[in-house]
């Protein structure tokens, strides 16, 4: 028999364990990370209990009368044991149903983890939103390298990488966070009037606390920083937070060489490496630039999407 009960902070210790071995979990999930933005978001995370042993959590929001799975995060969904069957994630719709409708909430809106982040396959969740008559309302498409089976940079990359040696353009891991900020905020601030979702004293608190999941490459060149990339490592997947340059970086082909660099020698052994979302506005929006460069690598296409039912 399964229960539903919400998650307090004496749950922390059962909810990390069952995160580092689900079937579909990420660090994003641990409460280190997801609480370091607690002030901003009314938690209603749930457990899912068989027989009093938790088979699967789920992240979670309230805002208004709308339930979210979860705003603080790109993805969230049930994150589950390899031992919770589909019709066990069908009756978990059910319970968080029933418990959120007690609650005055109208209306699920729920994010699954995209299936490059299974360790197992875990997709009995978009069935039960399928039974839930849940309709799709964005569709994020990131580029994904599979690194089995990968295609060929173009030569516009290739002919940027050879630039950035002959510039004497270095890489390293760092973490001088400030140094990067400064790049990535300029950017996006003369771009599109918009700052990181991270501020930099947040990725340096994030960094701190899991240092091997987080981090930081810079490209330089005469001591100086010019490009760099925030990536999140997890055991089977790479995926690329944070990418920027400055003119300097961008007239010598920087991210040309970091990229090259981190795809074929730093994380090759690691099966896919995610280049991230080129879209806004749920999806509406294509940043043709911003994907050509990526699909420029070899990136193609994967989907991050979201649901929405009414309860």
């Amino acid at each position: 028999m399964l229960e539903i009960i919400k998650y307090t902070a004496a749950h922390k210790k059962q909810w990390d364990e069952l995160v580092a071995a689900s079937k579909n979990g990420t660090f994003l999930f641990l409460r280190d990370y997801m609480d370091y933005h607690a002030d901003r978001f009314t938690d209603a995370s749930y457990m899912l209990l068989r027989k009093g042993k938790m088979e699967a959590l789920l992240p979670g929001n309230i805002k208004d009368k709308s339930y979210y799975s979860h705003q603080g995060l790109t993805y969230g969904g049930w994150v589950s044991s390899t031992k919770l069957a589909a019709t066990e994630i069908v009756e978990a719709f059910q319970l968080l149903n029933s418990e959120l409708a007690t609650a005055g909430v109208d209306e699920v809106i729920y994010k699954p983890v995209p299936l490059i982040y299974h360790q197992v396959p875990a997709q009995e969740d978009l069935y039960a939103l399928f039974l839930n008559k849940a309709e799709k309302i964005a569709c994020h498409i990131s580029s994904t390298i599979y690194q089995n089976n990968k295609p060929r940079f173009i030569e516009s990359r290739k002919s940027g990488i050879r630039k950035a040696v002959r510039e004497g353009v270095k890489i390293s891991e760092t973490t001088d966070f400030a140094a990067f900020w400064n790049i990535l905020e300029n950017n996006l601030g003369n771009k599109f009037n918009t700052k990181p979702v991270h501020s930099l004293e947040e990725i340096e608190l994030l960094s701190g606390r899991f240092p091997s999941n987080i981090k930081l490459y810079l490209a330089h060149q005469n001591g100086e920083a010019v490009a760099g990339t925030v990536l999140y490592v997890m055991k089977n997947i790479i995926h690329v937070q944070y990418i920027s340059a400055s003119l300097v970086g961008k007239e010598c082909g920087a991210l040309d060489l970091l990229f090259d660099q981190l795809i074929n020698q730093t994380f090759a052994a690691v099966p896919v490496f995610d280049f991230g979302q080129s879209t806004e506005q749920m999806g509406n929006y294509l940043n043709e630039n911003l994907i050509f460069q990526k699909e420029g690598f070899g990136g193609r296409g994967i989907v991050y999407e979201a649901y929405r039912y009414s309860i």
